[in-house]
Parts: structure tokens; C-alpha cells; sequence
């Protein structure tokens, strides 16, 4: 290999983004999982790193809003806020914002499954951008699944709990 071979194959993984994607099925009919969903006052129930999270001016989850969340990231307590870029009730909602440096988008999908079941799938992709290149993108790519998996299993036990218990978010 040359020395600019080596120079274009680090700077093609500089321009790279990495996806995961994460599926359960739900033991709830597709309403009572957006309902869930939608309230984003429950999303520290299942995402590890959200402390608090709220819409912006308490309006409705709707493209153009803006999710506030106080997180928990490596030991650090900070804010942070992602734009909702799609809704598409009860099927799919997307959201933009950042990881480290790097632009992020993630979102979910919903399918109704028989009658009263939903899969669902959590996809994330982040563009690795600036001092994120120093983390390995198969490790980081590593490390997105894992919490998505936790993710989805909170959320999946969440509803599940809340439609045995015939409580919920609806």
C-alpha cells in the first residue's frame, strides 16, 4: 500500500456513517406503543442516559419540535435537545441531533403485528465526524447497539407492564 492509499483510506472513514438497527415485538396493538412513545415525560423509563426529558413549550411530538433532555452521558450530567424530523402517526417518527461531535439522526418504526401485537424497530445513524475518529467505528457502532437492544427491551417490558396493569400513556 502507498502513502496515498493509506492518506484516502483514512480519509474515506472521515466522511462515514455507521447505522444500527434494534427490533422487538410488542405484546400491545400499535396505539399503545406510540401513545408510549409520544409521552417522551416516560423516556428515562427506558433510555439509560435521559434523566429528564420534555417538548419544548409543551406542545405536541410534531415535526419542527424540539425534544429537551437533561442526560447522563460517561459520568457527565448535561442538556441536550433533538429536533423531531418526521411523524408519521402510528408508524414511524424521526429525530436529528448530536453524539459527541458528530450529527446524529435516530428514530423508530412501528408494524402492526396480528391483533394485538407491534414490531418495532429503532434505527440510529450517526455521521463520525471531528474527534469521534478517534474512537473506532466498529466499537462505537458496538457500543450504539447495545444501548439501542436496552433500549428496546425497556420499552418493550414498559408497555407490556402498563397493558397487563391496563395503565399506560394513552
Amino acid at each position: 500500500m502507498t502513502r496515498q492509499d493509506s492518506i484516502d483510506r483514512h480519509r474515506a472513514g472521515r466522511d462515514s456513517t455507521i447505522r444500527t438497527e434494534s427490533r422487538i415485538l410488542v405484546a400491545a396493538g400499535i396505539e399503545t406503543l406510540w401513545a408510549y412513545l409520544c409521552d417522551v415525560a416516560r423516556w428515562a423509563e427506558w433510555a439509560p442516559t435521559v434523566l429528564e426529558c420534555r417538548i419544548r413549550g409543551g406542545g405536541p411530538l410534531e415535526p419542527g419540535a424540539w425534544v429537551d433532555q437533561r442526560a447522563r452521558d460517561l459520568g457527565w450530567n448535561h442538556r441536550r435537545s433533538e429536533r423531531v424530523t418526521a411523524v408519521d402517526e402510528p408508524h414511524a417518527m424521526a429525530f436529528s441531533g448530536t453524539m459527541g461531535t458528530s450529527a446524529a439522526r435516530w428514530g423508530m418504526e412501528l408494524v402492526p403485528v396480528g391483533g394485538a401485537g407491534t414490531a418495532a424497530m429503532m434505527w440510529v445513524e450517526v455521521d463520525i465526524a471531528n474527534v469521534m475518529h478517534a474512537y473506532p467505528a466498529h466499537s462505537l457502532q458496538a457500543r450504539i447497539q447495545r444501548v439501542s437492544d436496552l433500549e428496546m427491551a425497556g420499552i418493550r417490558a414498559a408497555v407490556e407492564a402498563d397493558a397487563r396493569a391496563g395503565t399506560g400513556s394513552e
